[in-house]
């Protein structure tokens, strides 16, 4: 492809506001929801309404900051960008290249479970298949236009906003009307007639976070479009602000409709509990319309995960972190060796997944998380950094509230769940295997800079 001259080395701002809004929804809401969601309400039974609200409240504080810093210079093209202004060089290429490997772990997960979904329809289709066809067309997708991703995740999020808003609908209709299933009649008493609100006790509330935390990965990719939308300082506050009504509606309306209709202790933790609301009211085809929004839902993470690596790698290599190669431009403005790098990364993964045990998965997404605290946590810490520089932060009108107290409240948060991570023997491991990767790129980059 026609490469773009040096002088036009700008990424194309071809995401409007409705691409930004669905967004911000997209990155919220993953299948750590639709299926997810089950193993959850297990775990912590009707108290996990509380965990999403808490890490909800938290996740809209980090991306406050996040709006605050991105729009005090429109030159930043992600937060990388003022990672390296604020904390120097080599805390931008760890920050740059662990967010890089985050979205790679999860894109890897999803591209093989978007496989394993088709194979529910196709049994006799071997999984690889569907799941090479999947990223071959997204990455087909991601090299024509930045205006065709934000296509593509506008329809993918809308398929999972449909499905939350027609289960919440129908949840409440059957509660109001007094449905009876086969755990009893459907009501809002069911959330505490069964064991109370906190019925595993805190023990159960407090490892819940783990899978809660991960559930909310991705929210911050709204930061990465900066470089790419139309009119960010009225696009990127607008998806922001309306984070908190979104996981209102989205995760705690539909939760606690869900435990409404159905007693937390009557909930199958292995199967999704969207299935088991449709299947009651007699919808046959309710295992299929599920598996289809949680195919729709995996390929979007997929989607983003291509998006966002490649655009990470441009980003460090715009800042001398990545090789220079990958930060060259198409006549389309796409970064196409930075997109192409990250697909046969994501590739590669693929396969390698198919060779280790299932255990893997679990392992995966716990080092996802510990590595996503650690981008949340960085931008905070950016966030302190940058408010002390008073001249520069008087003149943006988007501010984090409660500075510096929330800022301070965030990092301990994060500090809990990392200690959650510590008390369950699945995710323990993350924490010992974690480190090897920071280590990893610390010695990375002190080669790198001896040889400049």
């Amino acid at each position: 492809m026609e490469q773009s001259k040096s002088d036009n080395q700008n990424l194309s701002r071809g995401l409007k506001n409705r691409h930004v809004q669905l967004l911000a929804i997209g990155g919220a809401i993953g299948t750590g929801l639709f299926l997810g969601s089950g193993r959850s309400i297990h775990l912590a039974g009707p108290s996990i309404l509380f965990a999403y609200l808490i890490t909800g409240v938290i996740c809209f504080l980090v991306m406050r900051a996040l709006g605050e810093l991105l729009l005090s210079n429109l030159n930043y093209h992600s937060f990388v960008d003022f990672v390296q202004d604020y904390l120097g060089k080599g805390a931008a290429f760890i920050t740059g290249w662990t967010y890089w490997f985050c979205w790679i772990s999860l894109a890897m997960a999803d591209v093989t479970a978007a496989g394993l979904y088709v194979q529910y329809w196709l049994p006799g289709v071997p999984r690889w298949l569907p799941s090479l066809v999947i990223l071959i067309v997204l990455l087909i997708m991601n090299l024509t236009a930045v205006k065709l991703f934000g296509e593509m995740e506008f329809w993918f999020a809308l398929i999972k906003v449909v499905a939350i808003l027609a289960l919440i609908v129908i949840g409440c209709f059957m509660i109001i009307s007094g449905f009876s299933t086969n755990a009893g009649s459907a009501s809002f008493t069911n959330l505490w007639k069964h064991g109370g609100l906190f019925p595993n006790g805190s023990h159960g509330f407090i490892l819940s976070f783990q899978m809660v935390v991960f559930a909310f990965t991705g929210i911050e990719l709204v930061g990465l479009t900066a470089g790419e939308t139309e009119n960010p300082e009225h696009v990127i506050p607008r998806a922001i602000n309306n984070i908190p009504i979104r996981i209102i509606i989205f995760y705690i309306g539909a939760l606690a409709v869900i435990m409404s209709i159905y007693p937390w202790n009557s909930i199958n933790p292995d199967k999704s509990p969207f299935v088991q609301v449709f299947s009651a009211i007699g919808i046959t085809a309710a295992a299929s319309i599920v598996n289809f929004v949680v195919l729709t839902s995996a390929a979007s993470a997929c989607n983003s995960g291509i998006f966002s690596t490649s655009r990470m790698v441009y980003s460090l290599s715009k800042e001398e972190n990545a090789p220079k190669m990958m930060n060259k431009l198409t006549s389309n403005k796409i970064p196409f060796n930075a997109t192409i790098f990250s697909a046969i990364v994501i590739l590669i993964s693929v396969i390698l997944n198919y060779i280790m045990p299932e255990g893997v998965f679990v392992l995966i997404t716990s080092i996802s998380t510990f590595c996503f605290i650690f981008i949340w946590a960085i931008i905070v810490i950016c966030h302190l950094k940058y408010k002390k520089n008073t001249k520069l932060a008087s003149k943006n009108k988007f501010k984090m509230p409660l500075y510096p107290i929330a800022n301070y409240v965030i990092l301990a948060f994060f500090a809990f769940v990392i200690i959650t991570l510590a008390l369950n023997n699945e995710t323990r491991v993350a924490l010992f295997i974690t480190p090897v990767w920071f280590i990893i790129l610390g010695v990375i980059y002190m080669l790198f800079k001896k040889n400049k």
